[in-house]
């Protein structure tokens, strides 16, 4: 379990709001760009970062990210590079918690027992495998456990409730919340998010982060009054690729502190 991303739910909480999970895609827009954004998400007021793995395959993101998947697999970006840009960004100073974010397939690859292990000692915190059900994914959730990082459960719409209670049980630091049937970064979320949160709030005490369809300041805010945490993704992409290269950083940065009205720079 990350103690880090247990403690920063936490804090929000006793802030009183939701804690902003940002996602980023590694390698997009190019290689070199990917410290210096994570950095900036922290800057902004990001309270936890997600660090999308590339895979060939990504089904269950939709345009947006794609084409940012698609980008960062072309530039060779591999699972040991993404662990190498976590070293890279904790060696510059970033302290929020981050979790890596992708399918299964590249943890297969380069072996579940050394990605955990290697993942706690680049200094993230966890994983989210959208394509890994936890029922199935007993030997890499042990993996996680043994060397001290998060294995985060999703739940969606479709999620039987006699069900949720099991998924649920695995979560150490955080639920996701997957407010839409679909993909990323496709209809808005529902205004009935707020019923989802609270069936699952019934089986479960760990903070719940809600994801899919979450981009303006009113779904942020809205988002933000009905579960500890609110994740966007498809706009931050979006962000970085509303301009120059040379400005994604401060384009990102600029979005995450319109949406979250904070900025940690200095905390």
């Amino acid at each position: 379990m990350s103690e880090r991303l247990r403690a920063r739910f936490a804090e929000a909480k006793g802030e009183g709001r939701a804690a902003f999970v940002a996602y980023v895609m590694a390698g997009f827009p190019e290689p070199d760009q990917t410290v210096p954004l994570l950095l900036g998400l922290e800057a902004g007021g990001a309270d936890v970062i997600e660090l999308g793995v590339p895979f060939t395959d990504p089904l269950a993101d939709g345009a947006t990210i794609q084409r940012a998947n698609e980008v960062a697999v072309a530039a060779g970006v591999t699972f040991a590079d993404c662990l190498g840009m976590v070293r890279e960004a904790r060696a510059q100073g970033l302290s929020a918690p981050l979790v890596l974010m992708g399918y299964d397939n590249p943890l297969l690859a380069y072996g579940e027992e050394r990605a955990a292990a290697d993942a706690a000692d680049a200094g993230a915190d966890g994983f989210i495998v959208v394509d890994l059900p936890p029922d199935e994914a007993g030997a890499f959730r042990k993996a996680c456990a043994d060397h001290g990082v998060s294995f985060v459960p999703l739940i969606a719409p479709t999620t039987a409730e006699s069900r949720m209670g099991e998924v649920a049980s695995v979560a150490d630091s955080f639920i996701y919340c997957v407010s839409v049937t679909g993909t990323t970064g496709g209809a808005a979320v529902p205004p009935e998010v707020g019923e989802l949160v609270a069936t699952i709030r019934q089986h479960t005490d760990v903070p719940i982060a809600v994801g899919f369809g979450v981009s303006t300041e009113e779904q942020v805010a809205r988002v933000g009054r009905v579960a500890e945490g609110v994740i966007v993704g498809s706009a931050i992409i979006a962000a970085i690729e509303g301009g120059s290269v040379e400005g994604c950083v401060d384009r990102v940065r600029a979005y995450v502190e319109r949406v979250t009205g904070r900025s940690r720079e200095g905390a």
